[in-house]
């Protein structure tokens, strides 16, 4: 954080929603924090197996056919993020922050490293060394690519926002150019626990040890917490009524996760 301002902030868990219906809600949710009926939100869910492709994207991107990726389950959208073609599905955590950037300077780099830099932390104490790389999007480890980031601001409210890989099938990335990067290796938290693993010949006292098998629970709301800390949010105990009229059912407030 760079100055003792606090922020507001919903967080919201909404378990496993399919990727257009948590779309038309990020659209509403920015309408409703454009006109300061709501506080910033922070979303974290998980999709269906969903190809999205991003406005820099095309369909030359998705290298099987509609009827092969219908027969795995998955849909593909062309949806209004920045980027190109990436995967969402089960066992990868996906955050949508719903944030105002006009308090926070409108800087659209900077909030992507931050973005970028609340994951690595996350990663890192976990004991997975993951790390920027200079001239890319996203969050890597040594050049693995383990989070994918994608972005929209809408006068300069954002949307959308990234994608871990915590137990993905990484398998489904096979199906597209992720990324635009052909020759791009995608890896996982469970991936890098098992190499980890392999390394060691003794067991050690490190987090990754500690910590044992992935969790996905536990993730989110270490993820949760570096978010708060980078952009400076103070998650709040109850949802204000007019969040609770978008999200249409009262969710438990989860303030508990991230202490």
């Amino acid at each position: 954080m760079t100055t003792g301002q606090h922020y507001s902030c919903a967080l919201v868990d909404l378990g496993t929603v399919p990727y257009r219906e948590a779309w038309d809600l990020q659209r509403r949710l920015v309408e409703a924090r454009h006109e300061g009926v709501i506080p910033d939100v922070l979303l974290l869910l998980e999709h269906p197996h969903t190809f999205t492709i991003g406005r820099r994207g095309d369909d030359s991107e998705v290298l099987a056919s509609p009827e092969y990726l219908e027969s795995l389950g998955a849909t593909v959208i062309e949806v209004d993020r920045g980027g190109l073609a990436t995967y969402h599905g089960p066992g990868q955590l996906v955050g949508y922050p719903i944030l105002d950037l006009r308090p926070r300077g409108r800087e659209v780099h900077s909030y992507l490293r931050k973005l970028e830099e609340s994951l690595i932390d996350a990663l890192q104490e976990t004991g997975i060394p993951a790390q920027h790389v200079p001239q890319k999007t996203g969050v890597w480890v040594e050049d693995r690519k383990i989070a994918s980031i994608g972005v929209r601001f809408s006068r300069w409210i954002s949307s959308h926002g990234f994608a871990l890989n915590v137990t993905t099938d990484l398998s489904y990335f096979s199906h597209i150019v992720p990324c635009g990067m052909p020759a791009v290796t995608m890896t996982s938290v469970a991936q890098e626990f098992s190499a980890l693993r392999e390394v060691r010949s003794e067991p050690d006292e490190s987090a990754a040890t500690a910590i044992g098998v992935p969790d996905m629970a536990l993730l989110r709301s270490r993820v949760a917490h570096h978010l708060a800390q980078v952009f400076a949010l103070q998650y709040l105990d109850d949802y204000p009524p007019a969040l609770d009229d978008i999200l249409g059912v009262k969710h438990a407030a989860t303030m508990e996760a991230v202490r």
